[in-house]
């Protein structure tokens, strides 16, 4: 590990404390050099299960050693229970053997926010990650599920209908927002599709938001990949309609399909040059009827629009295109373009390359999550928040400052505890 290159992250200050500090979420364990031949840990862990760093103070000497990923695992593994693994096991059975009660149960484990099912979890998707590359090595390296993000339950109901007509297997994550007050969410798409979800050939999957940026859980990606497990060959990933979330759904998708309406009184004033830029598709909904004029007017704007930005692929161009769900004009021609974009980009092996750059991403937004959650509670933190939140409630502190005391408390005590050797 580069600590150098690491210390250049935005939050350096943060991260430079934690390395010095023995991280209870996480298991390093190392092969010893005078045992390269065995798997045994260099020191005993912390007592709590799962994984985490070494209890010994030798994490400066650790970070310049390789990390044995194989020996994680397999302590991981080794660690169930006999129930456990027959749990585990039954899950993964069923999963890839299109079982959709098992896929409901697997997403549903990835989802608890308890601590020994988090352990399950991650367990069950290093098993499907091993049938994943298995599936693809036999398609010749290619992936075998195409990724979308899109929105619009409308849209999604007719547009899921056409592809599973066709004898695609369709699984449709949408993500509902979650409220700031009570924490609950509707979990309506389901009846909002109302003939998608009595299709066996679709598998609509809502989840809330619970207050995740961007709209979008944590555990949205690992339960594309789940999906894909249970040989659904088309993800699509319906957002919750407000920019921010859009940013993130476009991280974890093939394809990211922007849709907007018509006469909405936005037109090019409200385009925001970040999502556009994003989108490898726009369609313009509810060309039908009186809205078609204003249709085609959007749809010209829109492609003057997008010569003036930067292309995020060297093989695709992005198009505008008009579509109605109501009428259905337009969609099988969408289709037409996406399944166009999908084979440009797999020729040329940007989709790929776009996926691996995108579990990178999903990997420090998970780090800067536990980071955070790994802050607060700090017993330097955790004794100074009540504190100064009162005094940035009251006007007394700017929350700037607020924010760097606590961060200076945070690093005083580290220091203090762990001195530079």
């Amino acid at each position: 590990m580069n600590v150098p290159l690491l210390l250049q992250h935005p939050h350096q200050h943060l991260l430079k404390g934690l390395l010095r500090t023995p991280l209870r979420r996480y298991h390093c364990i190392f092969r010893s050099s005078a045992h390269l031949g065995s798997e045994s840990p260099r020191a005993r862990p912390w007592d709590s299960p799962g994984l985490h760093w070494t209890k010994w103070p030798l994490l400066s000497d650790c970070l310049r050693r390789p990390l044995c990923v194989h020996t994680i695992l397999k302590e991981h593994t080794e660690g169930l229970s006999d129930k456990e693994q027959r749990f585990v096991d039954k899950l993964y059975t069923g999963l890839i053997q299109g079982q959709r009660a098992c896929l409901a149960e697997a997403i549903t484990l990835i989802e608890s926010t308890h601590k020994r099912k988090k352990e399950l979890a991650q367990v069950l998707l290093q098993k499907v990650l091993g049938y994943h590359r298995e599936q693809e090595r036999l398609n010749k390296g290619q992936p075998r599920a195409f990724r979308v993000g899109a929105g619009k339950s409308t849209f999604i109901e007719y547009f899921g209908k056409m592809l599973t007509e066709r004898g695609h297997k369709l699984s449709v994550l949408a993500v509902d927002p979650s409220s700031c007050a009570s924490g609950g969410s509707l979990l309506g798409d389901k009846t909002r599709m109302t003939e998608l979800s009595r299709d066996m050939n679709a598998y609509i999957r809502p989840s809330p938001t619970r207050g995740t940026l961007g709209g979008v859980t944590r555990t949205t990606n690992e339960a594309i990949l789940l999906c894909e497990g249970g040989g659904y060959d088309i993800i699509l990933i319906e957002t919750v309609g407000v920019g921010q979330s859009e940013f993130a759904v476009a991280d974890m998708v093939d394809m990211f399909v922007l849709l907007l309406p018509p006469a909405g009184g936005d037109e090019l004033q409200g385009i925001k040059r970040g999502i556009i830029e994003m989108a490898d598709l726009v369609a313009i909904t509810k060309s039908d009827g009186d809205l078609i004029v204003p249709a085609r007017r959007i749809q010209a704007e829109y492609v003057s629009a997008l010569k003036l930005l930067r292309r995020r692929s060297r093989v695709w161009k992005p198009k505008v295109v008009r579509i109605s769900a109501r009428s259905g004009e337009g969609i099988a021609e969408m289709w037409d373009k996406m399944r166009e974009f999908r084979d440009l980009m797999l020729g040329s092996g940007e989709l790929t390359a776009r996926r691996q750059q995108q579990q990178k991403v999903w990997m420090w937004n998970l780090i800067q999550e536990s980071v955070l959650e790994h802050f607060r509670a700090h017993p330097a933190v955790r004794e100074q928040i009540p504190l100064l939140e009162r005094k940035v409630l009251s006007g007394a502190l700017p929350p700037g400052l607020a924010a760097d005391l606590l961060l200076k408390a945070f690093q005083t005590r580290t220091n203090e505890m762990y001195p530079t050797q």
